[in-house]
């Protein structure tokens, strides 16, 4: 998304692989706009670019100014676009929006598309899985949540070394180490030195989904970059990249929350 965007077509990026806790950069400023009866506040961080472009993601309304816009000149093309940067900050506040779980016996989670049942009893601190549910044995009084996300963690991870493996060959490369990562909008990002991290969260998501994302980081080893090279590697990894994308960016809204 670096090409400098038109007056008549704000840029949206949407940072499903973006780390949320990612700094503003340090000549950025912070202001606001009046629009209907909402005040939007927004970054605005001005460069040697040629033109206004506008971005919205999970920290909100950015602009990129060139140095000599005034602050009217930015104001007016925010008010110029005003539906689209309302319905794009709705559209955020709603995926960041997660659905409270109680974690109790008894309880269902996705897991890998299914819906699994979560059954808790009294007892030393056990993981089972039986019958498509998963059993937790723990000491009476105790938080159950430590436990489940230990369950689901080994879980992720046993599959996630499942698809390196499977994926790894097809690049033509030996299968990288895995590290779980517990970020909330980021799903994988790769290194050439450390390998390869993947959100113990998608585990939730069905098998195209968890594949789709293996294959997108594993192509970073080829480019590290998203050029159409990059998703030409992608694709020749996993055809149906972009219809598992679209999922991943659906199911990201109803990612369970405890």
């Amino acid at each position: 998304m670096g090409r400098p965007s038109r007056p008549d077509s704000p840029q949206l990026e949407l940072a499903l692989f973006r780390d949320p806790a990612e700094r503003p950069p340090a000549d950025a400023r912070g202001a606001a706009v009046l629009l209907g009866e909402r005040l939007i506040p927004y970054e605005l961080r001005r460069s040697r670019r040629r033109t206004i472009g506008l971005t919205i993601d999970h920290r909100g309304l950015r602009v990129g100014a060139p140095l000599r816009a005034s602050v009217r000149e930015v104001e007016k093309l925010i008010h110029q676009h005003q539906d689209w940067v309302l319905g794009k900050l709705e559209e955020w506040r709603q995926r960041q929006i997660q659905t409270a779980v109680s974690v109790s016996d008894g309880m269902s989670l996705p897991l890998l598309g299914e819906v699994i049942s979560v059954r808790i009893t009294a007892g030393p601190a056990r993981i089972s899985w039986i019958d498509g549910h998963l059993q937790l044995c723990l000491p009476e009084a105790k938080d159950p949540r430590p436990l489940l996300e230990m369950a689901l963690k080994a879980r992720a991870r046993t599959l996630f070394a499942e698809r390196l493996d499977h994926y790894a060959p097809l690049l033509g490369v030996a299968a990288p180490p895995l590290a779980l990562s517990s970020a909330r909008t980021r799903w994988g990002s790769c290194s050439r030195v450390s390998g390869i991290r993947l959100n113990w969260r998608l585990i939730h998501f069905p098998l195209a989904v968890v594949d789709y994302v293996v294959a997108h980081e594993l192509a970073h080893l080829r480019e590290m970059n998203h050029s159409p090279r990059f998703w030409s590697v992608v694709e020749r990894l996993y055809p149906d990249y972009q219809q598992a994308r679209a999922e991943l960016k659906r199911l990201a809204q109803t990612l369970p929350r405890w």
